[in-house]
């Protein structure tokens, strides 16, 4: 049994011709694919049908994801995966072609930076931009904070203030973002989900539009009001960080919400 809550257009699942969605919560959880996941997966690539696997995560590479979502027993093709990372550099390379940026962060932002055409540098840079990485350096955010006190824009991959680990809870791109802020007196702009530019983005990508076009999300704070800021048919799913409890809580609602996406690929047939 599925609850929904009609949106202001009427539309359904039955509409939509494009989808995206959130890895972590939705399709996997702790390295495990999430009951249902793998056959909504195939059912779009069987149907034809375009979709985009988004994440705030801006450590990993689409080719890393890949692998290791088909180690939880997901096919998921590298050209359907879309990162923060991805998304940062797509809005710099179309706000200053051929920049400069000095940055913390992992492969999957480097690489997202390189291949848009960017050069790294820690000498008049136009961009100081953080992402995730699992050793934040005191001198490198040090050199962070001197870089925009003398004029470098201060860009953020995503708003995550904590990330998991075996150990429990380590400090994230959020957390690290708010150090900086606190040191120089400027708030970063944040591409990541919640941005709506995060969608707008995957949309261009996979030349959807956003009346055709669902986001499926575990998270009301996140996904959900990102995903109804960018005029997309919104999905919850509860296996992830939103009980359906806590719904309520929230001054907006999704369009549609299921138990997990197993429900959701019943209902299309998948």
């Amino acid at each position: 049994m599925t609850a929904k809550t009609p949106s202001w257009t009427e539309r359904t699942v039955a509409d939509i011709e494009t989808w995206l969605t959130d890895m972590d919560g939705v399709l996997v959880h702790e390295n495990q694919a999430i009951p249902g996941a793998a056959e909504l997966i195939d059912g779009w690539r069987s149907n034809g049908q375009r979709f985009l696997v988004l994440t705030n995560n801006s450590i990993y590479t689409p080719r890393d994801l890949r692998a290791r979502l088909l180690a939880s027993g997901l096919d998921v093709p590298e050209e359907s995966i879309w990162t923060s990372a991805l998304a940062t550099a797509e809005f710099l390379r179309r706000q200053r072609p051929g920049g400069r940026a000095y940055v913390i962060g992992e492969a999957g932002l480097t690489t997202a930076l390189h291949d848009a055409g960017f050069i790294m540098t820690d000498r008049e840079p136009d961009y100081v931009v953080l992402g995730e990485t699992r050793t934040y350096s005191f001198e490198a955010i040090t050199r962070a904070i001197r870089l925009i006190e003398d004029g470098a824009s201060f860009i953020c991959t995503n708003p995550d203030a904590t990330g998991p680990s075996k150990e429990g809870l380590l400090p994230a791109t959020g957390a690290v973002a708010a150090l900086i802020t606190a040191a120089t007196k400027r708030d970063p702009y944040i591409v990541g989900k919640p941005n709506p530019m995060m969608f707008r983005s995957a949309l261009n990508r996979i030349d959807a539009h956003s009346e055709t076009t669902a986001m499926i999300g575990d998270r009301m704070d996140t996904d959900i009001v990102a995903g109804m800021e960018a005029g997309l048919l919104t999905v919850l799913v509860h296996t992830g960080i939103t009980s359906e409890d806590e719904v309520a809580a929230f001054p907006f609602r999704p369009d549609l919400s299921y138990p997990s996406v197993r429900e959701l690929g019943a209902e299309l047939g998948h």
